[in-house]
């Protein structure tokens, strides 16, 4: 790399055989695809006895809960460039919908059911990433109660460069689903109202007939589902790869990333650091969404929770992380990763449901 300097104690490869007795950190630029460097610290950056003021990691418990609104989509997060909120849904949408402001990502968490498009139907399932491009009328119709997260974004979720990996990367073209030119299935009600979203406010259309019209399409733009089970994460037993080699879609100023189960790095023979290094990720803000499994790099996180790490304060594994490691041969979890360049801001019911003492569960007991 030009201009690569180093001083002191270090590592002949980042990640592997930490020196004893020291805590590595990654202090990197442009959310891990930048320049970086690691510095060797005899405490770690997370061992902090108090903070005072606005920055510092932040979580939500399990979400789905009383405190969620049903049947509507709440917004936890958000910046210039994206929306990040949930919903709960025990019924079936009551109109249809268009956002004319937004592409969408809809995640499902949880819950069986179609997604009736003016491009045909998609039926989904847990584990789906639904993308629909911004102009998309659609409805959701359930078969069983459904728990969503989901992303609206300012600019088309794209797939990422696979470089000297190849085309087959990540996940195979074959693994995106798209919908089959169908009309739509209510045929019946005197009017259908098509609810659109411009500039944050909602017009109502209505019509005398289904507004899925469509008998056949083409093109290149079309909504689509990709099943986070169906994502191949790239792998090394010699290296812990970084977040960024996790990249499912990409947007403007922001990625979604994919953690999925797959082998740990060997850390008896090789040395290599298990867990995920200590990090600040100075320009982006970090949301993690807890989907399944075992998350063992941090304490009494369960499905369905989040937690949210601003760009300029440390984060990383939990300190009992290093010792569960030790046992563990592969990693059973699956979560949705959301990296911001720009600061995202919580609103109201993120601060009023938070676990507000969360920054402490690095602190020593």
């Amino acid at each position: 790399m030009e201009n690569f300097k180093a001083s002191g104690i270090h590592t002949k490869q980042a990640h592997v055989k930490i020196p004893e007795g020291h805590f590595e950190e990654e202090h990197g630029r442009k959310g891990f695809f930048g320049r970086v460097s690691h510095l060797y610290h005899k405490q770690a950056p997370v061992g902090w006895t108090n903070i005072e003021g606005e920055l510092k990691p932040r979580c939500q418990p399990p979400m789905f809960n009383n405190k969620l609104p049903k049947n509507v989509f709440t917004p936890i997060l958000e910046n210039s460039d994206c929306i990040i909120s949930l919903g709960h849904y025990t019924e079936s949408f009551k109109n249809f919908y268009r956002s004319a402001d937004f592409d969408e990502l809809i995640f499902i968490h949880e819950g069986t059911g179609r997604i009736e498009t003016i491009y045909g139907h998609l039926d989904y399932v847990r584990g789906d990433y639904i993308i629909l491009p911004r102009g998309t009328t659609y409805k959701l119709y359930l078969q069983t109660e459904t728990k969503i997260f989901k992303v609206e974004s300012n600019s088309e979720f794209e797939q990422p460069d696979r470089g000297m990996m190849g085309p087959n990367a990540l996940y195979d073209q074959s693994a995106l689903k798209v919908p089959e030119a169908a009309l739509g299935t209510e045929q019946d009600k005197k009017e259908y109202k098509v609810e659109i979203k411009r500039l944050g406010e909602i017009t109502t259309v209505t019509y005398p007939f289904n507004p899925l019209t469509v008998s056949g399409w083409k093109g290149s733009l079309y909504p689509f589902k990709l099943s986070i089970y169906d994502f191949c994460p790239v792998m090394s037993h010699r290296y812990h790869m970084p977040p960024s080699a996790h990249t499912t879609f990409v947007c403007k100023n922001f990625v979604i990333c994919s953690f999925v189960e797959r082998p740990l790095e060997d850390s008896e023979v090789h040395g290599v650091l298990k867990v995920p290094f200590y990090h600040s990720n100075i320009d982006f803000d970090e949301v993690l969404f807890y989907h399944q499994g075992n998350f063992f790099s941090r304490d009494n996180i369960d499905a369905g929770a989040l937690t949210f790490h601003p760009q300029g304060i440390h984060h990383g594994p939990h300190p009992k992380a290093f010792a569960n490691s030790n046992a563990k041969t592969y990693t059973d979890e699956y979560a949705v990763m959301v990296d911001t360049k720009n600061p995202l801001k919580p609103t109201k019911w993120f601060s009023e449901n938070e676990l507000k003492d969360y920054w402490k569960s690095w602190m020593t007991k």
